[in-house]
């Protein structure tokens, strides 16, 4: 089990580097979907800058995604029915207050990956009212490459299970609005979530939001901040050369 969390370890390291000022202390958590029926995420209070495969938690998927369907009367019992969900049932760590999250996103959005992180530059416009109009417009191809013609944008909730069922109210309208899910979830006064196949393409969704990000605040203090039209950000999506390009970024970041 510790081989295969290798990648996770790297990748969680690597969105905790201080110097990124992607997190702090105990912020941010991440999560790689292990086979048909279980997951690892990170462990509670743990730093991601130094965490090691001790610092996670394998749980099955089914029980947490029961949480969402069926969410428990009291605090106590939802974190009974999370620890009962644990695969090592002799370890000290408990999952991550946002293990619901994950367990739902990994699922329905049929990714790999997951990496959420709260970057100052990103919180800086999700603190603001321009968080709608950063999630819906992008203003530079990469963007548009790395981070899809669209963000989703899930209202603040309440950390854990409340905020579990706000993004999925949210993500099932994005699906059936866009016919396939986003790469960037922006959660309002909150931080981002990348979804991804590799590590490599979690921390480069991660790095490009966050340029944009910057872009977005410097373009709002010059004056009024522009965008691309629609049929651009379509057409950059769709150009073959750009669809081969992103996908070589995804193969690229499976060595990560």
């Amino acid at each position: 089990m510790t081989k295969q969390l290798d990648s996770l370890v790297n990748m969680t390291r690597a969105l905790g580097e201080p110097q990124n000022d992607y997190v702090v202390i105990g912020e941010g958590n991440t999560s790689m979907r292990l086979d048909a029926e279980s997951f690892a995420v990170k462990a509670s209070g743990q730093q991601m800058h130094n965490i090691d495969a001790d610092g996670f938690v394998s749980v099955y998927l089914e029980p947490i995604l029961g949480l969402l369907d069926h969410p428990p009367r009291s605090m106590s019992e939802q974190k009974a029915i999370t620890e009962a969900a644990r695969l090592d049932q002799n370890s000290a760590r408990s999952p991550s207050i946002e293990v619901s999250f994950h367990a739902m996103l990994l699922q329905e959005c049929g990714v790999k990956y997951i990496g959420h992180t709260h970057p100052t530059a990103i919180n800086q416009v999700l603190c603001t009212e321009h968080a709608a109009a950063f999630a819906r417009q992008r203003r530079f191809p990469d963007e548009v490459v790395l981070c899809g013609p669209q963000s989703l944008l899930a209202p603040y909730g309440d950390p854990g299970l409340p905020l579990a069922l706000i993004i999925r109210q949210h993500l099932r309208q994005f699906l059936e609005r866009n016919g396939e899910a986003p790469k960037l979830i922006l959660l309002q006064n909150h931080g981002m979530i990348a979804l991804g196949d590799t590590p490599g393409e979690i921390l480069n969704i991660t790095a490009m939001a966050v340029k944009a990000a910057r872009i977005f605040a410097g373009a709002l203090q010059l004056g009024k901040a522009t965008h691309l039209p629609d049929e651009e950000v379509q057409h950059l999506y769709k150009r073959p050369d750009e669809i081969y390009r992103r996908q070589l970024f995804v193969e690229e970041g499976k060595t990560h």
